[in-house]
């Protein structure tokens, strides 16, 4: 698979992607699900581009023989998950997940049997083995709604995001036992530019995603999935808005809110470190040659699968 990777530079340089991808697309009855974060191109060719919990949906109800999925791992896996009879063809398997790495499943297991009686609410930005360890599967959109049904005096682990367990405990009053993990990208941001940022755009709304840092956060007019951020950003008469995320969110921004003008959160250093690097491993091209080969494929041992299952189809019953 490893392969696949490299071929780009062989494909004939006269093919119109776009044209090629759907022509495949039709021929093996598939469906291209991409996240927020994908580079323009794959979300302009893309069937649909949504969130963690938008994507689990459209994975669930899909009729396609075949899923695309363009994302990072778990996602892909997830996509395998609720899908078993399916190929899940993913054009990167390298495109992995800093916060998924964060939360290895032995280590998890071990902190798990030390903390008895704990029912365990796991972030979908998981591994397919810390999902088959929990109880509850919840996405950034969801989890305030779904702690908020759980039994008071019940106690919940919250893994593998510190950042977001901390919100949604903040928000919900809930005390929960968190795993210390964390995403790379939603770190980076720096309070110190944010501030700077706002006092250059005085009129701009700041829109964070809960995984960024509590300093970032008391900083936000709102806080949100990606496509929460999103929704507010249409409804809102603001013209301007400081975006505290991924900046992949901004073309579907830019997309469905003409008029309006988007400014990506700077990181606290100068580079690119607000972009997701696993997010842009996948490429238009990688996405033609993995409809082509049939390959890179996400394959799942059934045990693990049947374990996993559980807390992804209560969440979307809690949901």
């Amino acid at each position: 698979m490893e392969a696949l990777s490299t071929l780009a530079v062989d494909i004939d340089p006269r093919l119109d992607l776009f044209e090629e991808i759907a022509r495949l697309k039709r021929r093996l009855n598939a469906v291209i699900l991409a996240h927020f974060y994908q580079d323009p191109d794959i979300q302009d060719v893309a069937d649909f581009v949504e969130d963690s919990l938008g994507l689990a949906r459209r994975a669930q109800a899909t009729q396609a023989d075949v899923i695309v999925f363009c994302g990072v791992h778990f996602m892909a896996e997830t996509a395998k998950i609720l899908n078993p009879g399916k190929q899940v063809l993913m054009p990167d398997l390298r495109a992995g997940c800093s916060l998924s790495d964060s939360c290895p499943p032995p280590l998890f297991a071990a902190f798990k049997a030390a903390h008895p009686g704990h029912i365990v609410i796991s972030y979908i930005n998981c591994s397919a083995g810390i999902k088959a360890l929990s109880d509850i599967i919840v996405t950034s959109t969801n989890a305030e709604k779904i702690v908020r049904q759980i039994p008071a005096g019940q106690p919940i682990i919250f893994a593998p995001d510190k950042n977001l367990g901390a919100h949604i405990a903040k928000v919900t009053g809930r005390e929960m036992l968190l795993w210390s993990g964390a995403c790379m990208v939603h770190e980076i941001f720096s309070e110190k530019k944010l501030r700077q940022l706002k006092v250059r755009y005085p009129r701009a709304l700041v829109l964070a995603h809960p995984e960024c840092e509590e300093p970032v956060l008391r900083l936000a007019d709102h806080i949100g999935s990606t496509s929460s951020i999103l929704s507010f950003a249409k409804t809102s008469p603001a013209q301007e808005f400081i975006i505290v995320t991924e900046p992949g969110l901004i073309h579907t921004m830019e997309k469905q809110c003409p008029g309006k003008r988007f400014i990506p959160a700077p990181p606290d250093h100068g580079c690119a470190c607000n972009e997701c690097p696993h997010m842009k491993l996948n490429t238009l091209e990688k996405l033609y040659l993995c409809m082509h080969h049939r390959a890179p494929e996400i394959v799942m041992d059934e045990e693990t699968r049947l374990r996993a299952l559980r807390p992804i189809e209560r969440m979307l019953a809690m949901s």
